[in-house]
């Protein structure tokens, strides 16, 4: 009996521990997308999306030199960021966009809000450090003569969500992207128009049953948009269980991502 107690209490004090150390264990996952829309001198290339680094004494601004670094190092073609960039103190505002502006990708850096976001002074300092800003606008992306529309809609909660200003001018052959922060706003996406929708917001649940299911997913769908690549009405979700924590800085089952998403022509 004894002997039973310490093994369930030396497995209780592992688990706790892999909790508070998962955190700083990023998966870099690669998705495919496919698309007979996406022009041939897109094929191939690779986009990585980052979304609620939660930058806080609990994602120093050292980690985040850590992800630009690692992202820099997978040569992507263009980097999209999904919001969420402090946990809700604009005192990290400033050192979190000094360190993303060193993001490399010769399409450019693009970036939407979070609901964690004070929205004055992250929106000063997204211009100030060389990065644009797509909420509620669209722009195109173009290479070789060819291009892709890429846009952003403002926070599902706190925010206004103008998806027209990205569709308005597309034609049923182009490739639309379009950042939003909150997968929940997904529903109402015009499916017709928009090709791959990227969000963040749920950390994957954060605290998982071994990855299977989370009780609190920050979404009013539960857990049906919780994490990864869901298809739906002929378009794309990609859900990234994001970078940093909130509330506490543990993770179970629900390791940070850097999404590494390549376009491929059918």
């Amino acid at each position: 009996m004894v002997k039973k107690r310490y093994l369930f209490l030396g497995i209780l004090f592992l688990l706790i521990a892999y909790m508070f150390l998962e955190p700083y264990w990023i998966e870099t996952k690669e998705i495919t997308i496919e698309s007979d829309q996406i022009p041939a001198q897109f094929d191939g290339k690779k986009i990585v999306f980052l979304s609620d680094i939660h930058a806080s004494p609990n994602f120093s601004q050292e980690r985040i030199d850590g992800v630009v670094s690692q992202v820099n190092a997978l040569n992507p073609d263009l980097v999209l960021l999904g919001g969420d960039y402090v946990d809700g103190d604009s005192e990290y505002v400033q050192s979190t966009f000094a360190s993303l502006s060193k993001l490399e990708a010769p399409l450019g850096v693009y970036a939407v809000l979070g609901n964690k976001d004070p929205q004055y002074v992250t929106l000063n300092a997204i211009p100030d450090y060389g990065i644009t800003y797509i909420g509620n606008k669209g722009t195109w992306i173009e290479e070789n003569g060819s291009r892709i529309r890429l846009g952003g809609v403002g926070d599902y909660n706190n925010g206004a969500q103008i998806q027209n200003a990205t569709t308005a001018v597309v034609t049923p052959q182009d490739f639309v992207i379009l950042l939003s922060h909150n997968p929940d706003y997904f529903p109402k996406v015009d499916t017709s128009k928009v090709d791959l929708v990227l969000s963040g917001h749920t950390h994957g649940g954060q605290v998982t049953f071994f990855g299977l299911w989370a009780p609190s997913t920050h979404s009013d769908y539960g857990n049906k948009y919780r994490t990864g690549v869901i298809e739906e009405n002929n378009s794309t979700l990609v859900v990234s269980n994001g970078l940093g924590t909130t509330i506490l800085p543990i993770r179970f089952f629900a390791r940070p991502q850097i999404l590494v998403i390549t376009l491929k022509k059918t």
